[in-house]
């Protein structure tokens, strides 16, 4: 709540700073060439001059209060009390910073309720303190900015290198993410190599890691059921559903629909790509997985189980149609119509000429597409963990239970789980090797479309 009030501060003081800087700027204009910057520029810098600092000493001290809140805590008489024990110390604690926070909260150790008071006077005193710096910045930087409203002043050069800095920050900030995920992983992964050896890994049959005890680790760390039953599902029985699927439904709107009719039809497609996945695998669970035990029961498999691979698939193809039939679309469209329209100047048929020249033309943007939407299969979670279920199995049979990739790391990374234990940090080894394969897939998906855009363009 004080964020939310000190954010909707810093924004109305600097809209009086901009409001009042630019009114300063106006005095100034005395004729052409008489200042080197616009009104707008020099209520721009003002505003930022105020807005900035504020912001940056508000978030750096955000960072710094909870270890001053706790340090002040633990200096009290109160938190002598506190067990020596390091797992249950860190468990009133965080039961205590959650009554901090909600005073209604339940409470399972009474300690906890004796520490909240202090951490809660604490925080307030402190949230005090940055409130305060975060005020001086402000004023101070709002006076420095104030004080550059000058004729000789270039301002417009001043906010445009400030803006430059903050698009560059935002960048960097995406990049460094992605380093910090991929250092994570590379670090967790090497953690679990030092116990279980990456070819039992990579090529081992066997999927355990509840009994994995002793030196036989290897053998219960075998992920290949898991890569298998992520490639069937998302790449091999989603893509059997959403390619055909999603070349003939961008085949129908590009050739064969009215402009009236694509206009409704295209839109209420891709709908399809922002229904939540939850909502797919309930979808799944409830409608389609039942309706598929049915049938097989009905053509005699014995006791069909309610979880497949097959209505995982299904389903999974049906949520990724948009993504194949949104590329096809568009680079059906990109094709040069010349090309159509000397294939039907020559007799060919419509069908023909779809056949033989449209999808050829076309080809390099829809396999980028088709790869897009194995990338986003394979990375699916909600609906295998409703439909597909959870047992590691090296089948073909798409009726059989199996489970993925995605499915593992949520299973072995929820619950009360230790992260010092191989078989929570075989999810990072898991993590890692779907993070390699989207990324190729990804890669390989780019630099199609890049040829594809050099031909068309």
């Amino acid at each position: 709540m004080t964020s939310v009030i000190l954010f909707l501060a810093i924004a109305g003081l600097g809209l009086v700073g901009w409001i009042s800087a630019r009114a300063r700027a106006r005095l100034l204009f005395a004729g052409r060439g008489t200042v080197k910057a616009t009104p707008s520029y020099h209520a721009a810098h003002n505003a930022l001059w105020i807005a900035i600092p504020a912001i940056a000493v508000w978030v750096v001290w955000s960072s710094l209060a909870p270890e001053l809140v706790m340090s002040s805590v633990m200096g009290q008489p109160v938190a002598d009390l506190l067990p020596a024990s390091e797992f249950e110390r860190d468990s009133i604690l965080g039961e205590a910073w959650n009554l901090a926070s909600n005073p209604d909260a339940g409470v399972f150790n009474p300690l906890a309720l004796e520490l909240a008071g202090p951490i809660r006077e604490a925080q307030t005193r402190f949230n005090i303190i940055g409130v305060v710096l975060s005020c001086i910045a402000l004023f101070a930087g709002g006076a420095y900015g104030f004080t550059k409203v000058r004729a000789d002043f270039p301002a417009r050069a001043r906010v445009e290198r400030g803006v430059m800095v903050l698009l560059l920050t935002a960048s960097l900030m995406a990049i460094l993410t992605t380093f910090g995920i991929v250092a994570s992983l590379i670090f967790e992964t090497g953690r679990f190599f030092s116990v279980v050896s990456p070819i039992d890994f990579l090529t081992g049959l066997h999927w355990s890691p509840g009994t994995a005890h002793g030196g036989d680790m290897g053998d219960k760390f075998g992920a290949v059921p898991l890569f298998w039953g992520t490639l069937f599902i998302g790449a091999i029985i989603a893509m059997i559903v959403a390619i055909p699927l999603g070349l003939m439904s961008a085949i129908f709107l590009t050739q064969y629909a009215s402009v009236t009719m694509r206009k409704w039809l295209k839109p209420m497609l891709e709908i399809l790509a922002g229904v939540p996945t939850v909502v797919y695998g309930y979808f799944a669970a409830l409608t389609v997985a039942p309706f598929i035990r049915d049938i097989a029961a009905s053509l005699g498999s014995a006791n069909p189980s309610t979880e497949s691979a097959l209505a995982a698939g299904l389903v999974m193809g049906v949520m990724i149609i948009p993504f194949v039939s949104s590329m096809a679309d568009d680079s059906i469209a990109a094709v040069p119509s010349a090309m159509s329209d000397g294939s039907l100047a020559m007799g060919a048929t419509r069908s023909e000429t779809i056949k033989k020249v449209l999808l050829p033309a076309a080809l390099p943007g829809i396999v980028a597409g088709v790869m897009l939407a194995i990338s986003r299969a394979i990375g699916e979670t909600m609906i295998v963990v409703m439909a597909a279920g959870a047992a590691a199995n090296l089948s073909v049979n798409p009726l059989d239970s199996m489970t993925t990739v995605t499915f593992q790391i949520v299973q072995l990374l929820t619950g009360d789980q230790e992260f010092d234990s191989p078989k929570t940090l075989s999810a990072f080894a898991l993590g890692l090797v779907l993070f390699v394969v989207t990324l190729i897939l990804n890669i390989v998906a780019l630099q199609v479309v890049k040829r594809f855009r050099e031909a068309y363009d």
